[in-house]
């Protein structure tokens, strides 16, 4: 709770001091991108981005993007004792994007 209340800090400064992100990645990167940023164990707002941009890529690339997301929809979860535990519902959830 700590860690996502630093997190989440810069909200309190006028107009939550926004972000503007560019960033240039290929397949690869992208996926490895998904499976560490749309882990429930990421900050929500980079989730919510990353989650975004897998449902834009699987429009273009669905074969390409079908297992794409946190490490637990294509295999194990990655983060070992920090598991949030729901690895049946967020496979369900990445897999009908």
């Amino acid at each position: 709770a700590e860690k996502a209340a630093i997190e989440d800090a810069r909200y309190v400064f006028p107009n939550a001091c926004a972000t503007k992100i560019v960033v240039t990645m290929n397949a690869r990167e992208l996926m490895n991108f998904f499976s560490h940023r749309c882990c429930m164990r990421a900050q929500w707002e980079i989730r919510d981005l990353a989650d975004d941009m897998l449902k834009e890529v699987k429009k273009v690339a669905p074969n390409l993007f079908l297992v794409s997301g946190p490490s637990c929809v294509s295999g194990r979860c990655s983060e070992g004792a920090m598991t949030c535990g729901k690895p049946v519902e967020i496979r369900n959830k990445y897999l009908s994007l």
